[in-house]
């Protein structure tokens, strides 16, 4: 049993979002080997790590209420029991569409991790380790999606992409292992009127300062996977050449963001989400102008300062959705996950589409764009409640 006002261990946080995070971006590092296995262009290829983030997206706000109806540690413990069986579909597809559809059917149980997980640490973690707690599981997420590319990278590498998935697989059950060990909830009350629902999507729909967040969101990912996804298939070819294990290993500038998210909390605070999103706008957009150069370390270099930019610029969206609600705060996490990971998805197709047309001078104009937008939409939306004084990373 927690002790009385403790709550769970924030490592347990850190770890039940690491092993969710495996399953998202996983297939990065897999791009140019799923693309010779079925003889695809980057276009279609792309669409491994699309249909996953589309179904996330699609996903996310119906989630927020099965967790407000069932229980988030129920929706937790059964998402993490359903995410096994996708896994092991995956490693058994015959082709790129059957390995669609099992990547959007594990995109449509991660949100149940994802979005309930949130709402719990919001009801059942005392005031005093909240914080802790939330910024461990932020943490957790960060590692997942590194170990995810590092790891299947490694993996395929030795063995084949199927195995990678076997990996996965394996994951999600110790997910499902940890998420048991939840207490039980003390605070939850179960809403489940659909007027109150709908009079709480209502309220969010009419929210200024919550739909600029969500562009901002959708902004921000589109950023980040047009640039990982285009990049597995850049450093494939000539002059690098890189092999999978070799491409998942450049993915270690995520691991930045293990430094970054703790640190955003404080910066938040002294500063608010405006100064943060301008600074991590300024950021990324200059690493994305390194990206251009050939040097294979400056590359790097680059890509780390831009994804430095979107982790800093994911604490400052997040951190506005809660100053910008009231009630109905697992419904309005859901709607920032519909718009971010929305984003994901569209970058996934587009952004392959203008590798194969424009080359990586084409994806670098197209992701500065959208990062530099979403810069712009923050500034003039983040006014009043949502973008003045301080700002945490509480939910």
């Amino acid at each position: 049993m927690t002790p009385p006002g403790r709550g769970p261990s924030p490592l347990l946080f850190a770890a039940l979002g690491t092993l969710v995070f495996l399953n998202v971006y996983a297939p990065q590092s897999l791009l140019p080997l799923l693309s010779r296995e079925f003889r695809v262009g980057a276009a279609e290829v792309g669409t491994v790590v699309g249909a996953t983030t589309l179904a996330m997206a699609l996903a996310s706000p119906f989630v927020g209420v099965l967790a407000d109806a069932l229980g988030r540690r129920r929706v937790v413990v059964w998402a993490y029991a359903l995410l096994v069986l996708p896994a092991v579909a995956a490693v058994f597809a015959p082709t790129l569409g059957t390995l669609n559809l099992a990547r959007f059917a594990q995109g449509l149980l991660i949100p149940g991790v994802m979005v309930a997980l949130n709402a719990y640490i919001a009801e059942e973690v005392p005031p005093a380790g909240r914080a802790r707690a939330l910024t461990a599981y932020v943490t957790g997420t960060v590692l997942g999606g590194f170990l995810g590319r590092f790891l299947a990278g490694l993996v395929a590498d030795v063995q084949s992409w199927h195995a990678a998935f076997w990996l996965l697989a394996l994951a999600s059950l110790a997910g499902w292992g940890l998420a048991r060990t939840l207490p039980r909830e003390a605070g939850f009350t179960p809403r489940r009127d659909p007027r109150a629902v709908a009079a709480g999507l209502g309220a969010h729909l009419r929210n200024p300062a919550l739909l600029t967040t969500c562009a901002v969101g959708f902004l921000i990912l589109f950023t980040l996977v047009g640039l990982f996804n285009t990049l597995t298939l850049r450093l494939a070819e000539a002059p690098y050449a890189l092999t999978t294990a070799q491409t998942g290993g450049v993915f270690a500038v995520y691991l930045l963001g293990v430094v970054i998210t703790p640190l955003a909390g404080p910066f938040l605070a002294a500063r608010g989400p405006r100064t943060a999103l301008l600074t991590a706008v300024g950021a990324s957009l200059a690493g994305l102008l390194l990206t251009l150069a050939a040097p294979l370390p400056l590359v790097v270099l680059g890509v780390a300062a831009a994804a430095c930019g979107v982790f800093l610029s994911q604490s400052a969206a997040l951190a506005a959705v809660q100053r910008s609600v009231t009630g109905a705060r697992s419904l309005a996490t859901g709607l920032y996950h519909s718009a971010y990971y929305g984003g994901a998805a569209l970058a996934s197709v587009v952004a392959g589409q203008v590798f194969a047309a424009r080359g990586w001078a084409g994806v670098a104009a197209l992701v500065m764009g959208s990062m530099a937008l979403a810069g712009l939409v923050g500034v003039w939306g983040w006014r009043g409640r949502a973008g003045a004084g301080s700002a945490s990373l509480r939910p």
